[in-house]
């Protein structure tokens, strides 16, 4: 299973001084490229043992301050991200041949901002994180079920967000950015965080 990587090229003098901004021409051209949710991103947490654990999440926000998405805060990775503070994140855009590492940060986002998001999502979609105790053992699925039939009896129109329900914001300090070239010579160039200025490093494949 081989496959010889021959989209594109990328140097330094194609890309934006700002990640931020190389990171949004990069997004639009991943939704411009029709790929299924190309807002899907893994994100890589540790436990206070330093095991990591890795799952996908799907990303909502994004501008100079950081990266946002959101889950249960009683959740396995909510648990090991208030621990740690720490996060990485890894888009993967498989037409494009591309991919882009995150290293950050981690803080809760405001709570506006989350109460403003759950209010956007569909009905079952608050209903389900409203009953779900996410990561946590349940006896069946009928259970899981059960609880969210009554939770549909009791709110039929309006769902309030939950207290255990918000949002992270993963704040970088380093961003790669990951071009597939032939023979796997990739291109890979990373902007670091120097202060306060961002800095380009090539890296060898």
């Amino acid at each position: 299973m081989r496959i010889n990587y021959d989209k594109s090229s990328l140097d330094e003098t194609m890309v934006d001084p700002d990640p931020l901004v190389q990171f949004q021409n990069w997004f639009d051209e991943a939704l411009a490229a029709g790929l299924m949710e190309p807002n899907a991103m893994a994100l890589g947490t540790v436990d206070a043992d330093g095991n990591p654990s890795t799952r996908m999440v799907l990303l909502k926000a994004f501008d100079h301050q950081g990266f946002v998405f959101y889950t249960n805060y009683e959740s396995r990775k909510a648990i090991e991200l208030d621990q740690s503070r720490r996060a990485s994140l890894l888009f993967w855009w498989d037409k494009l041949q591309r991919q882009v590492r995150i290293e950050g940060w981690v803080a809760r986002s405001e709570p506006e901002a989350a109460d403003a998001y759950f209010a956007s999502r569909p009905y079952a979609s608050r209903i389900g994180a409203l009953v779900s105790p996410q990561s946590r053992i349940i006896k069946t699925r009928g259970e899981l079920e059960a609880t969210e039939a009554a939770a549909r009896e009791r709110y039929p129109e309006e769902v309030p967000r939950p207290a255990h329900w918000g949002g992270y914001r993963v704040v970088p300090r380093s961003i790669e950015f990951w071009q597939g070239r032939s023979s796997r010579l990739h291109d890979r160039l990373r902007y670091k965080l120097d202060g306060e200025t961002w800095r380009v490093e090539r890296l060898a494949p």
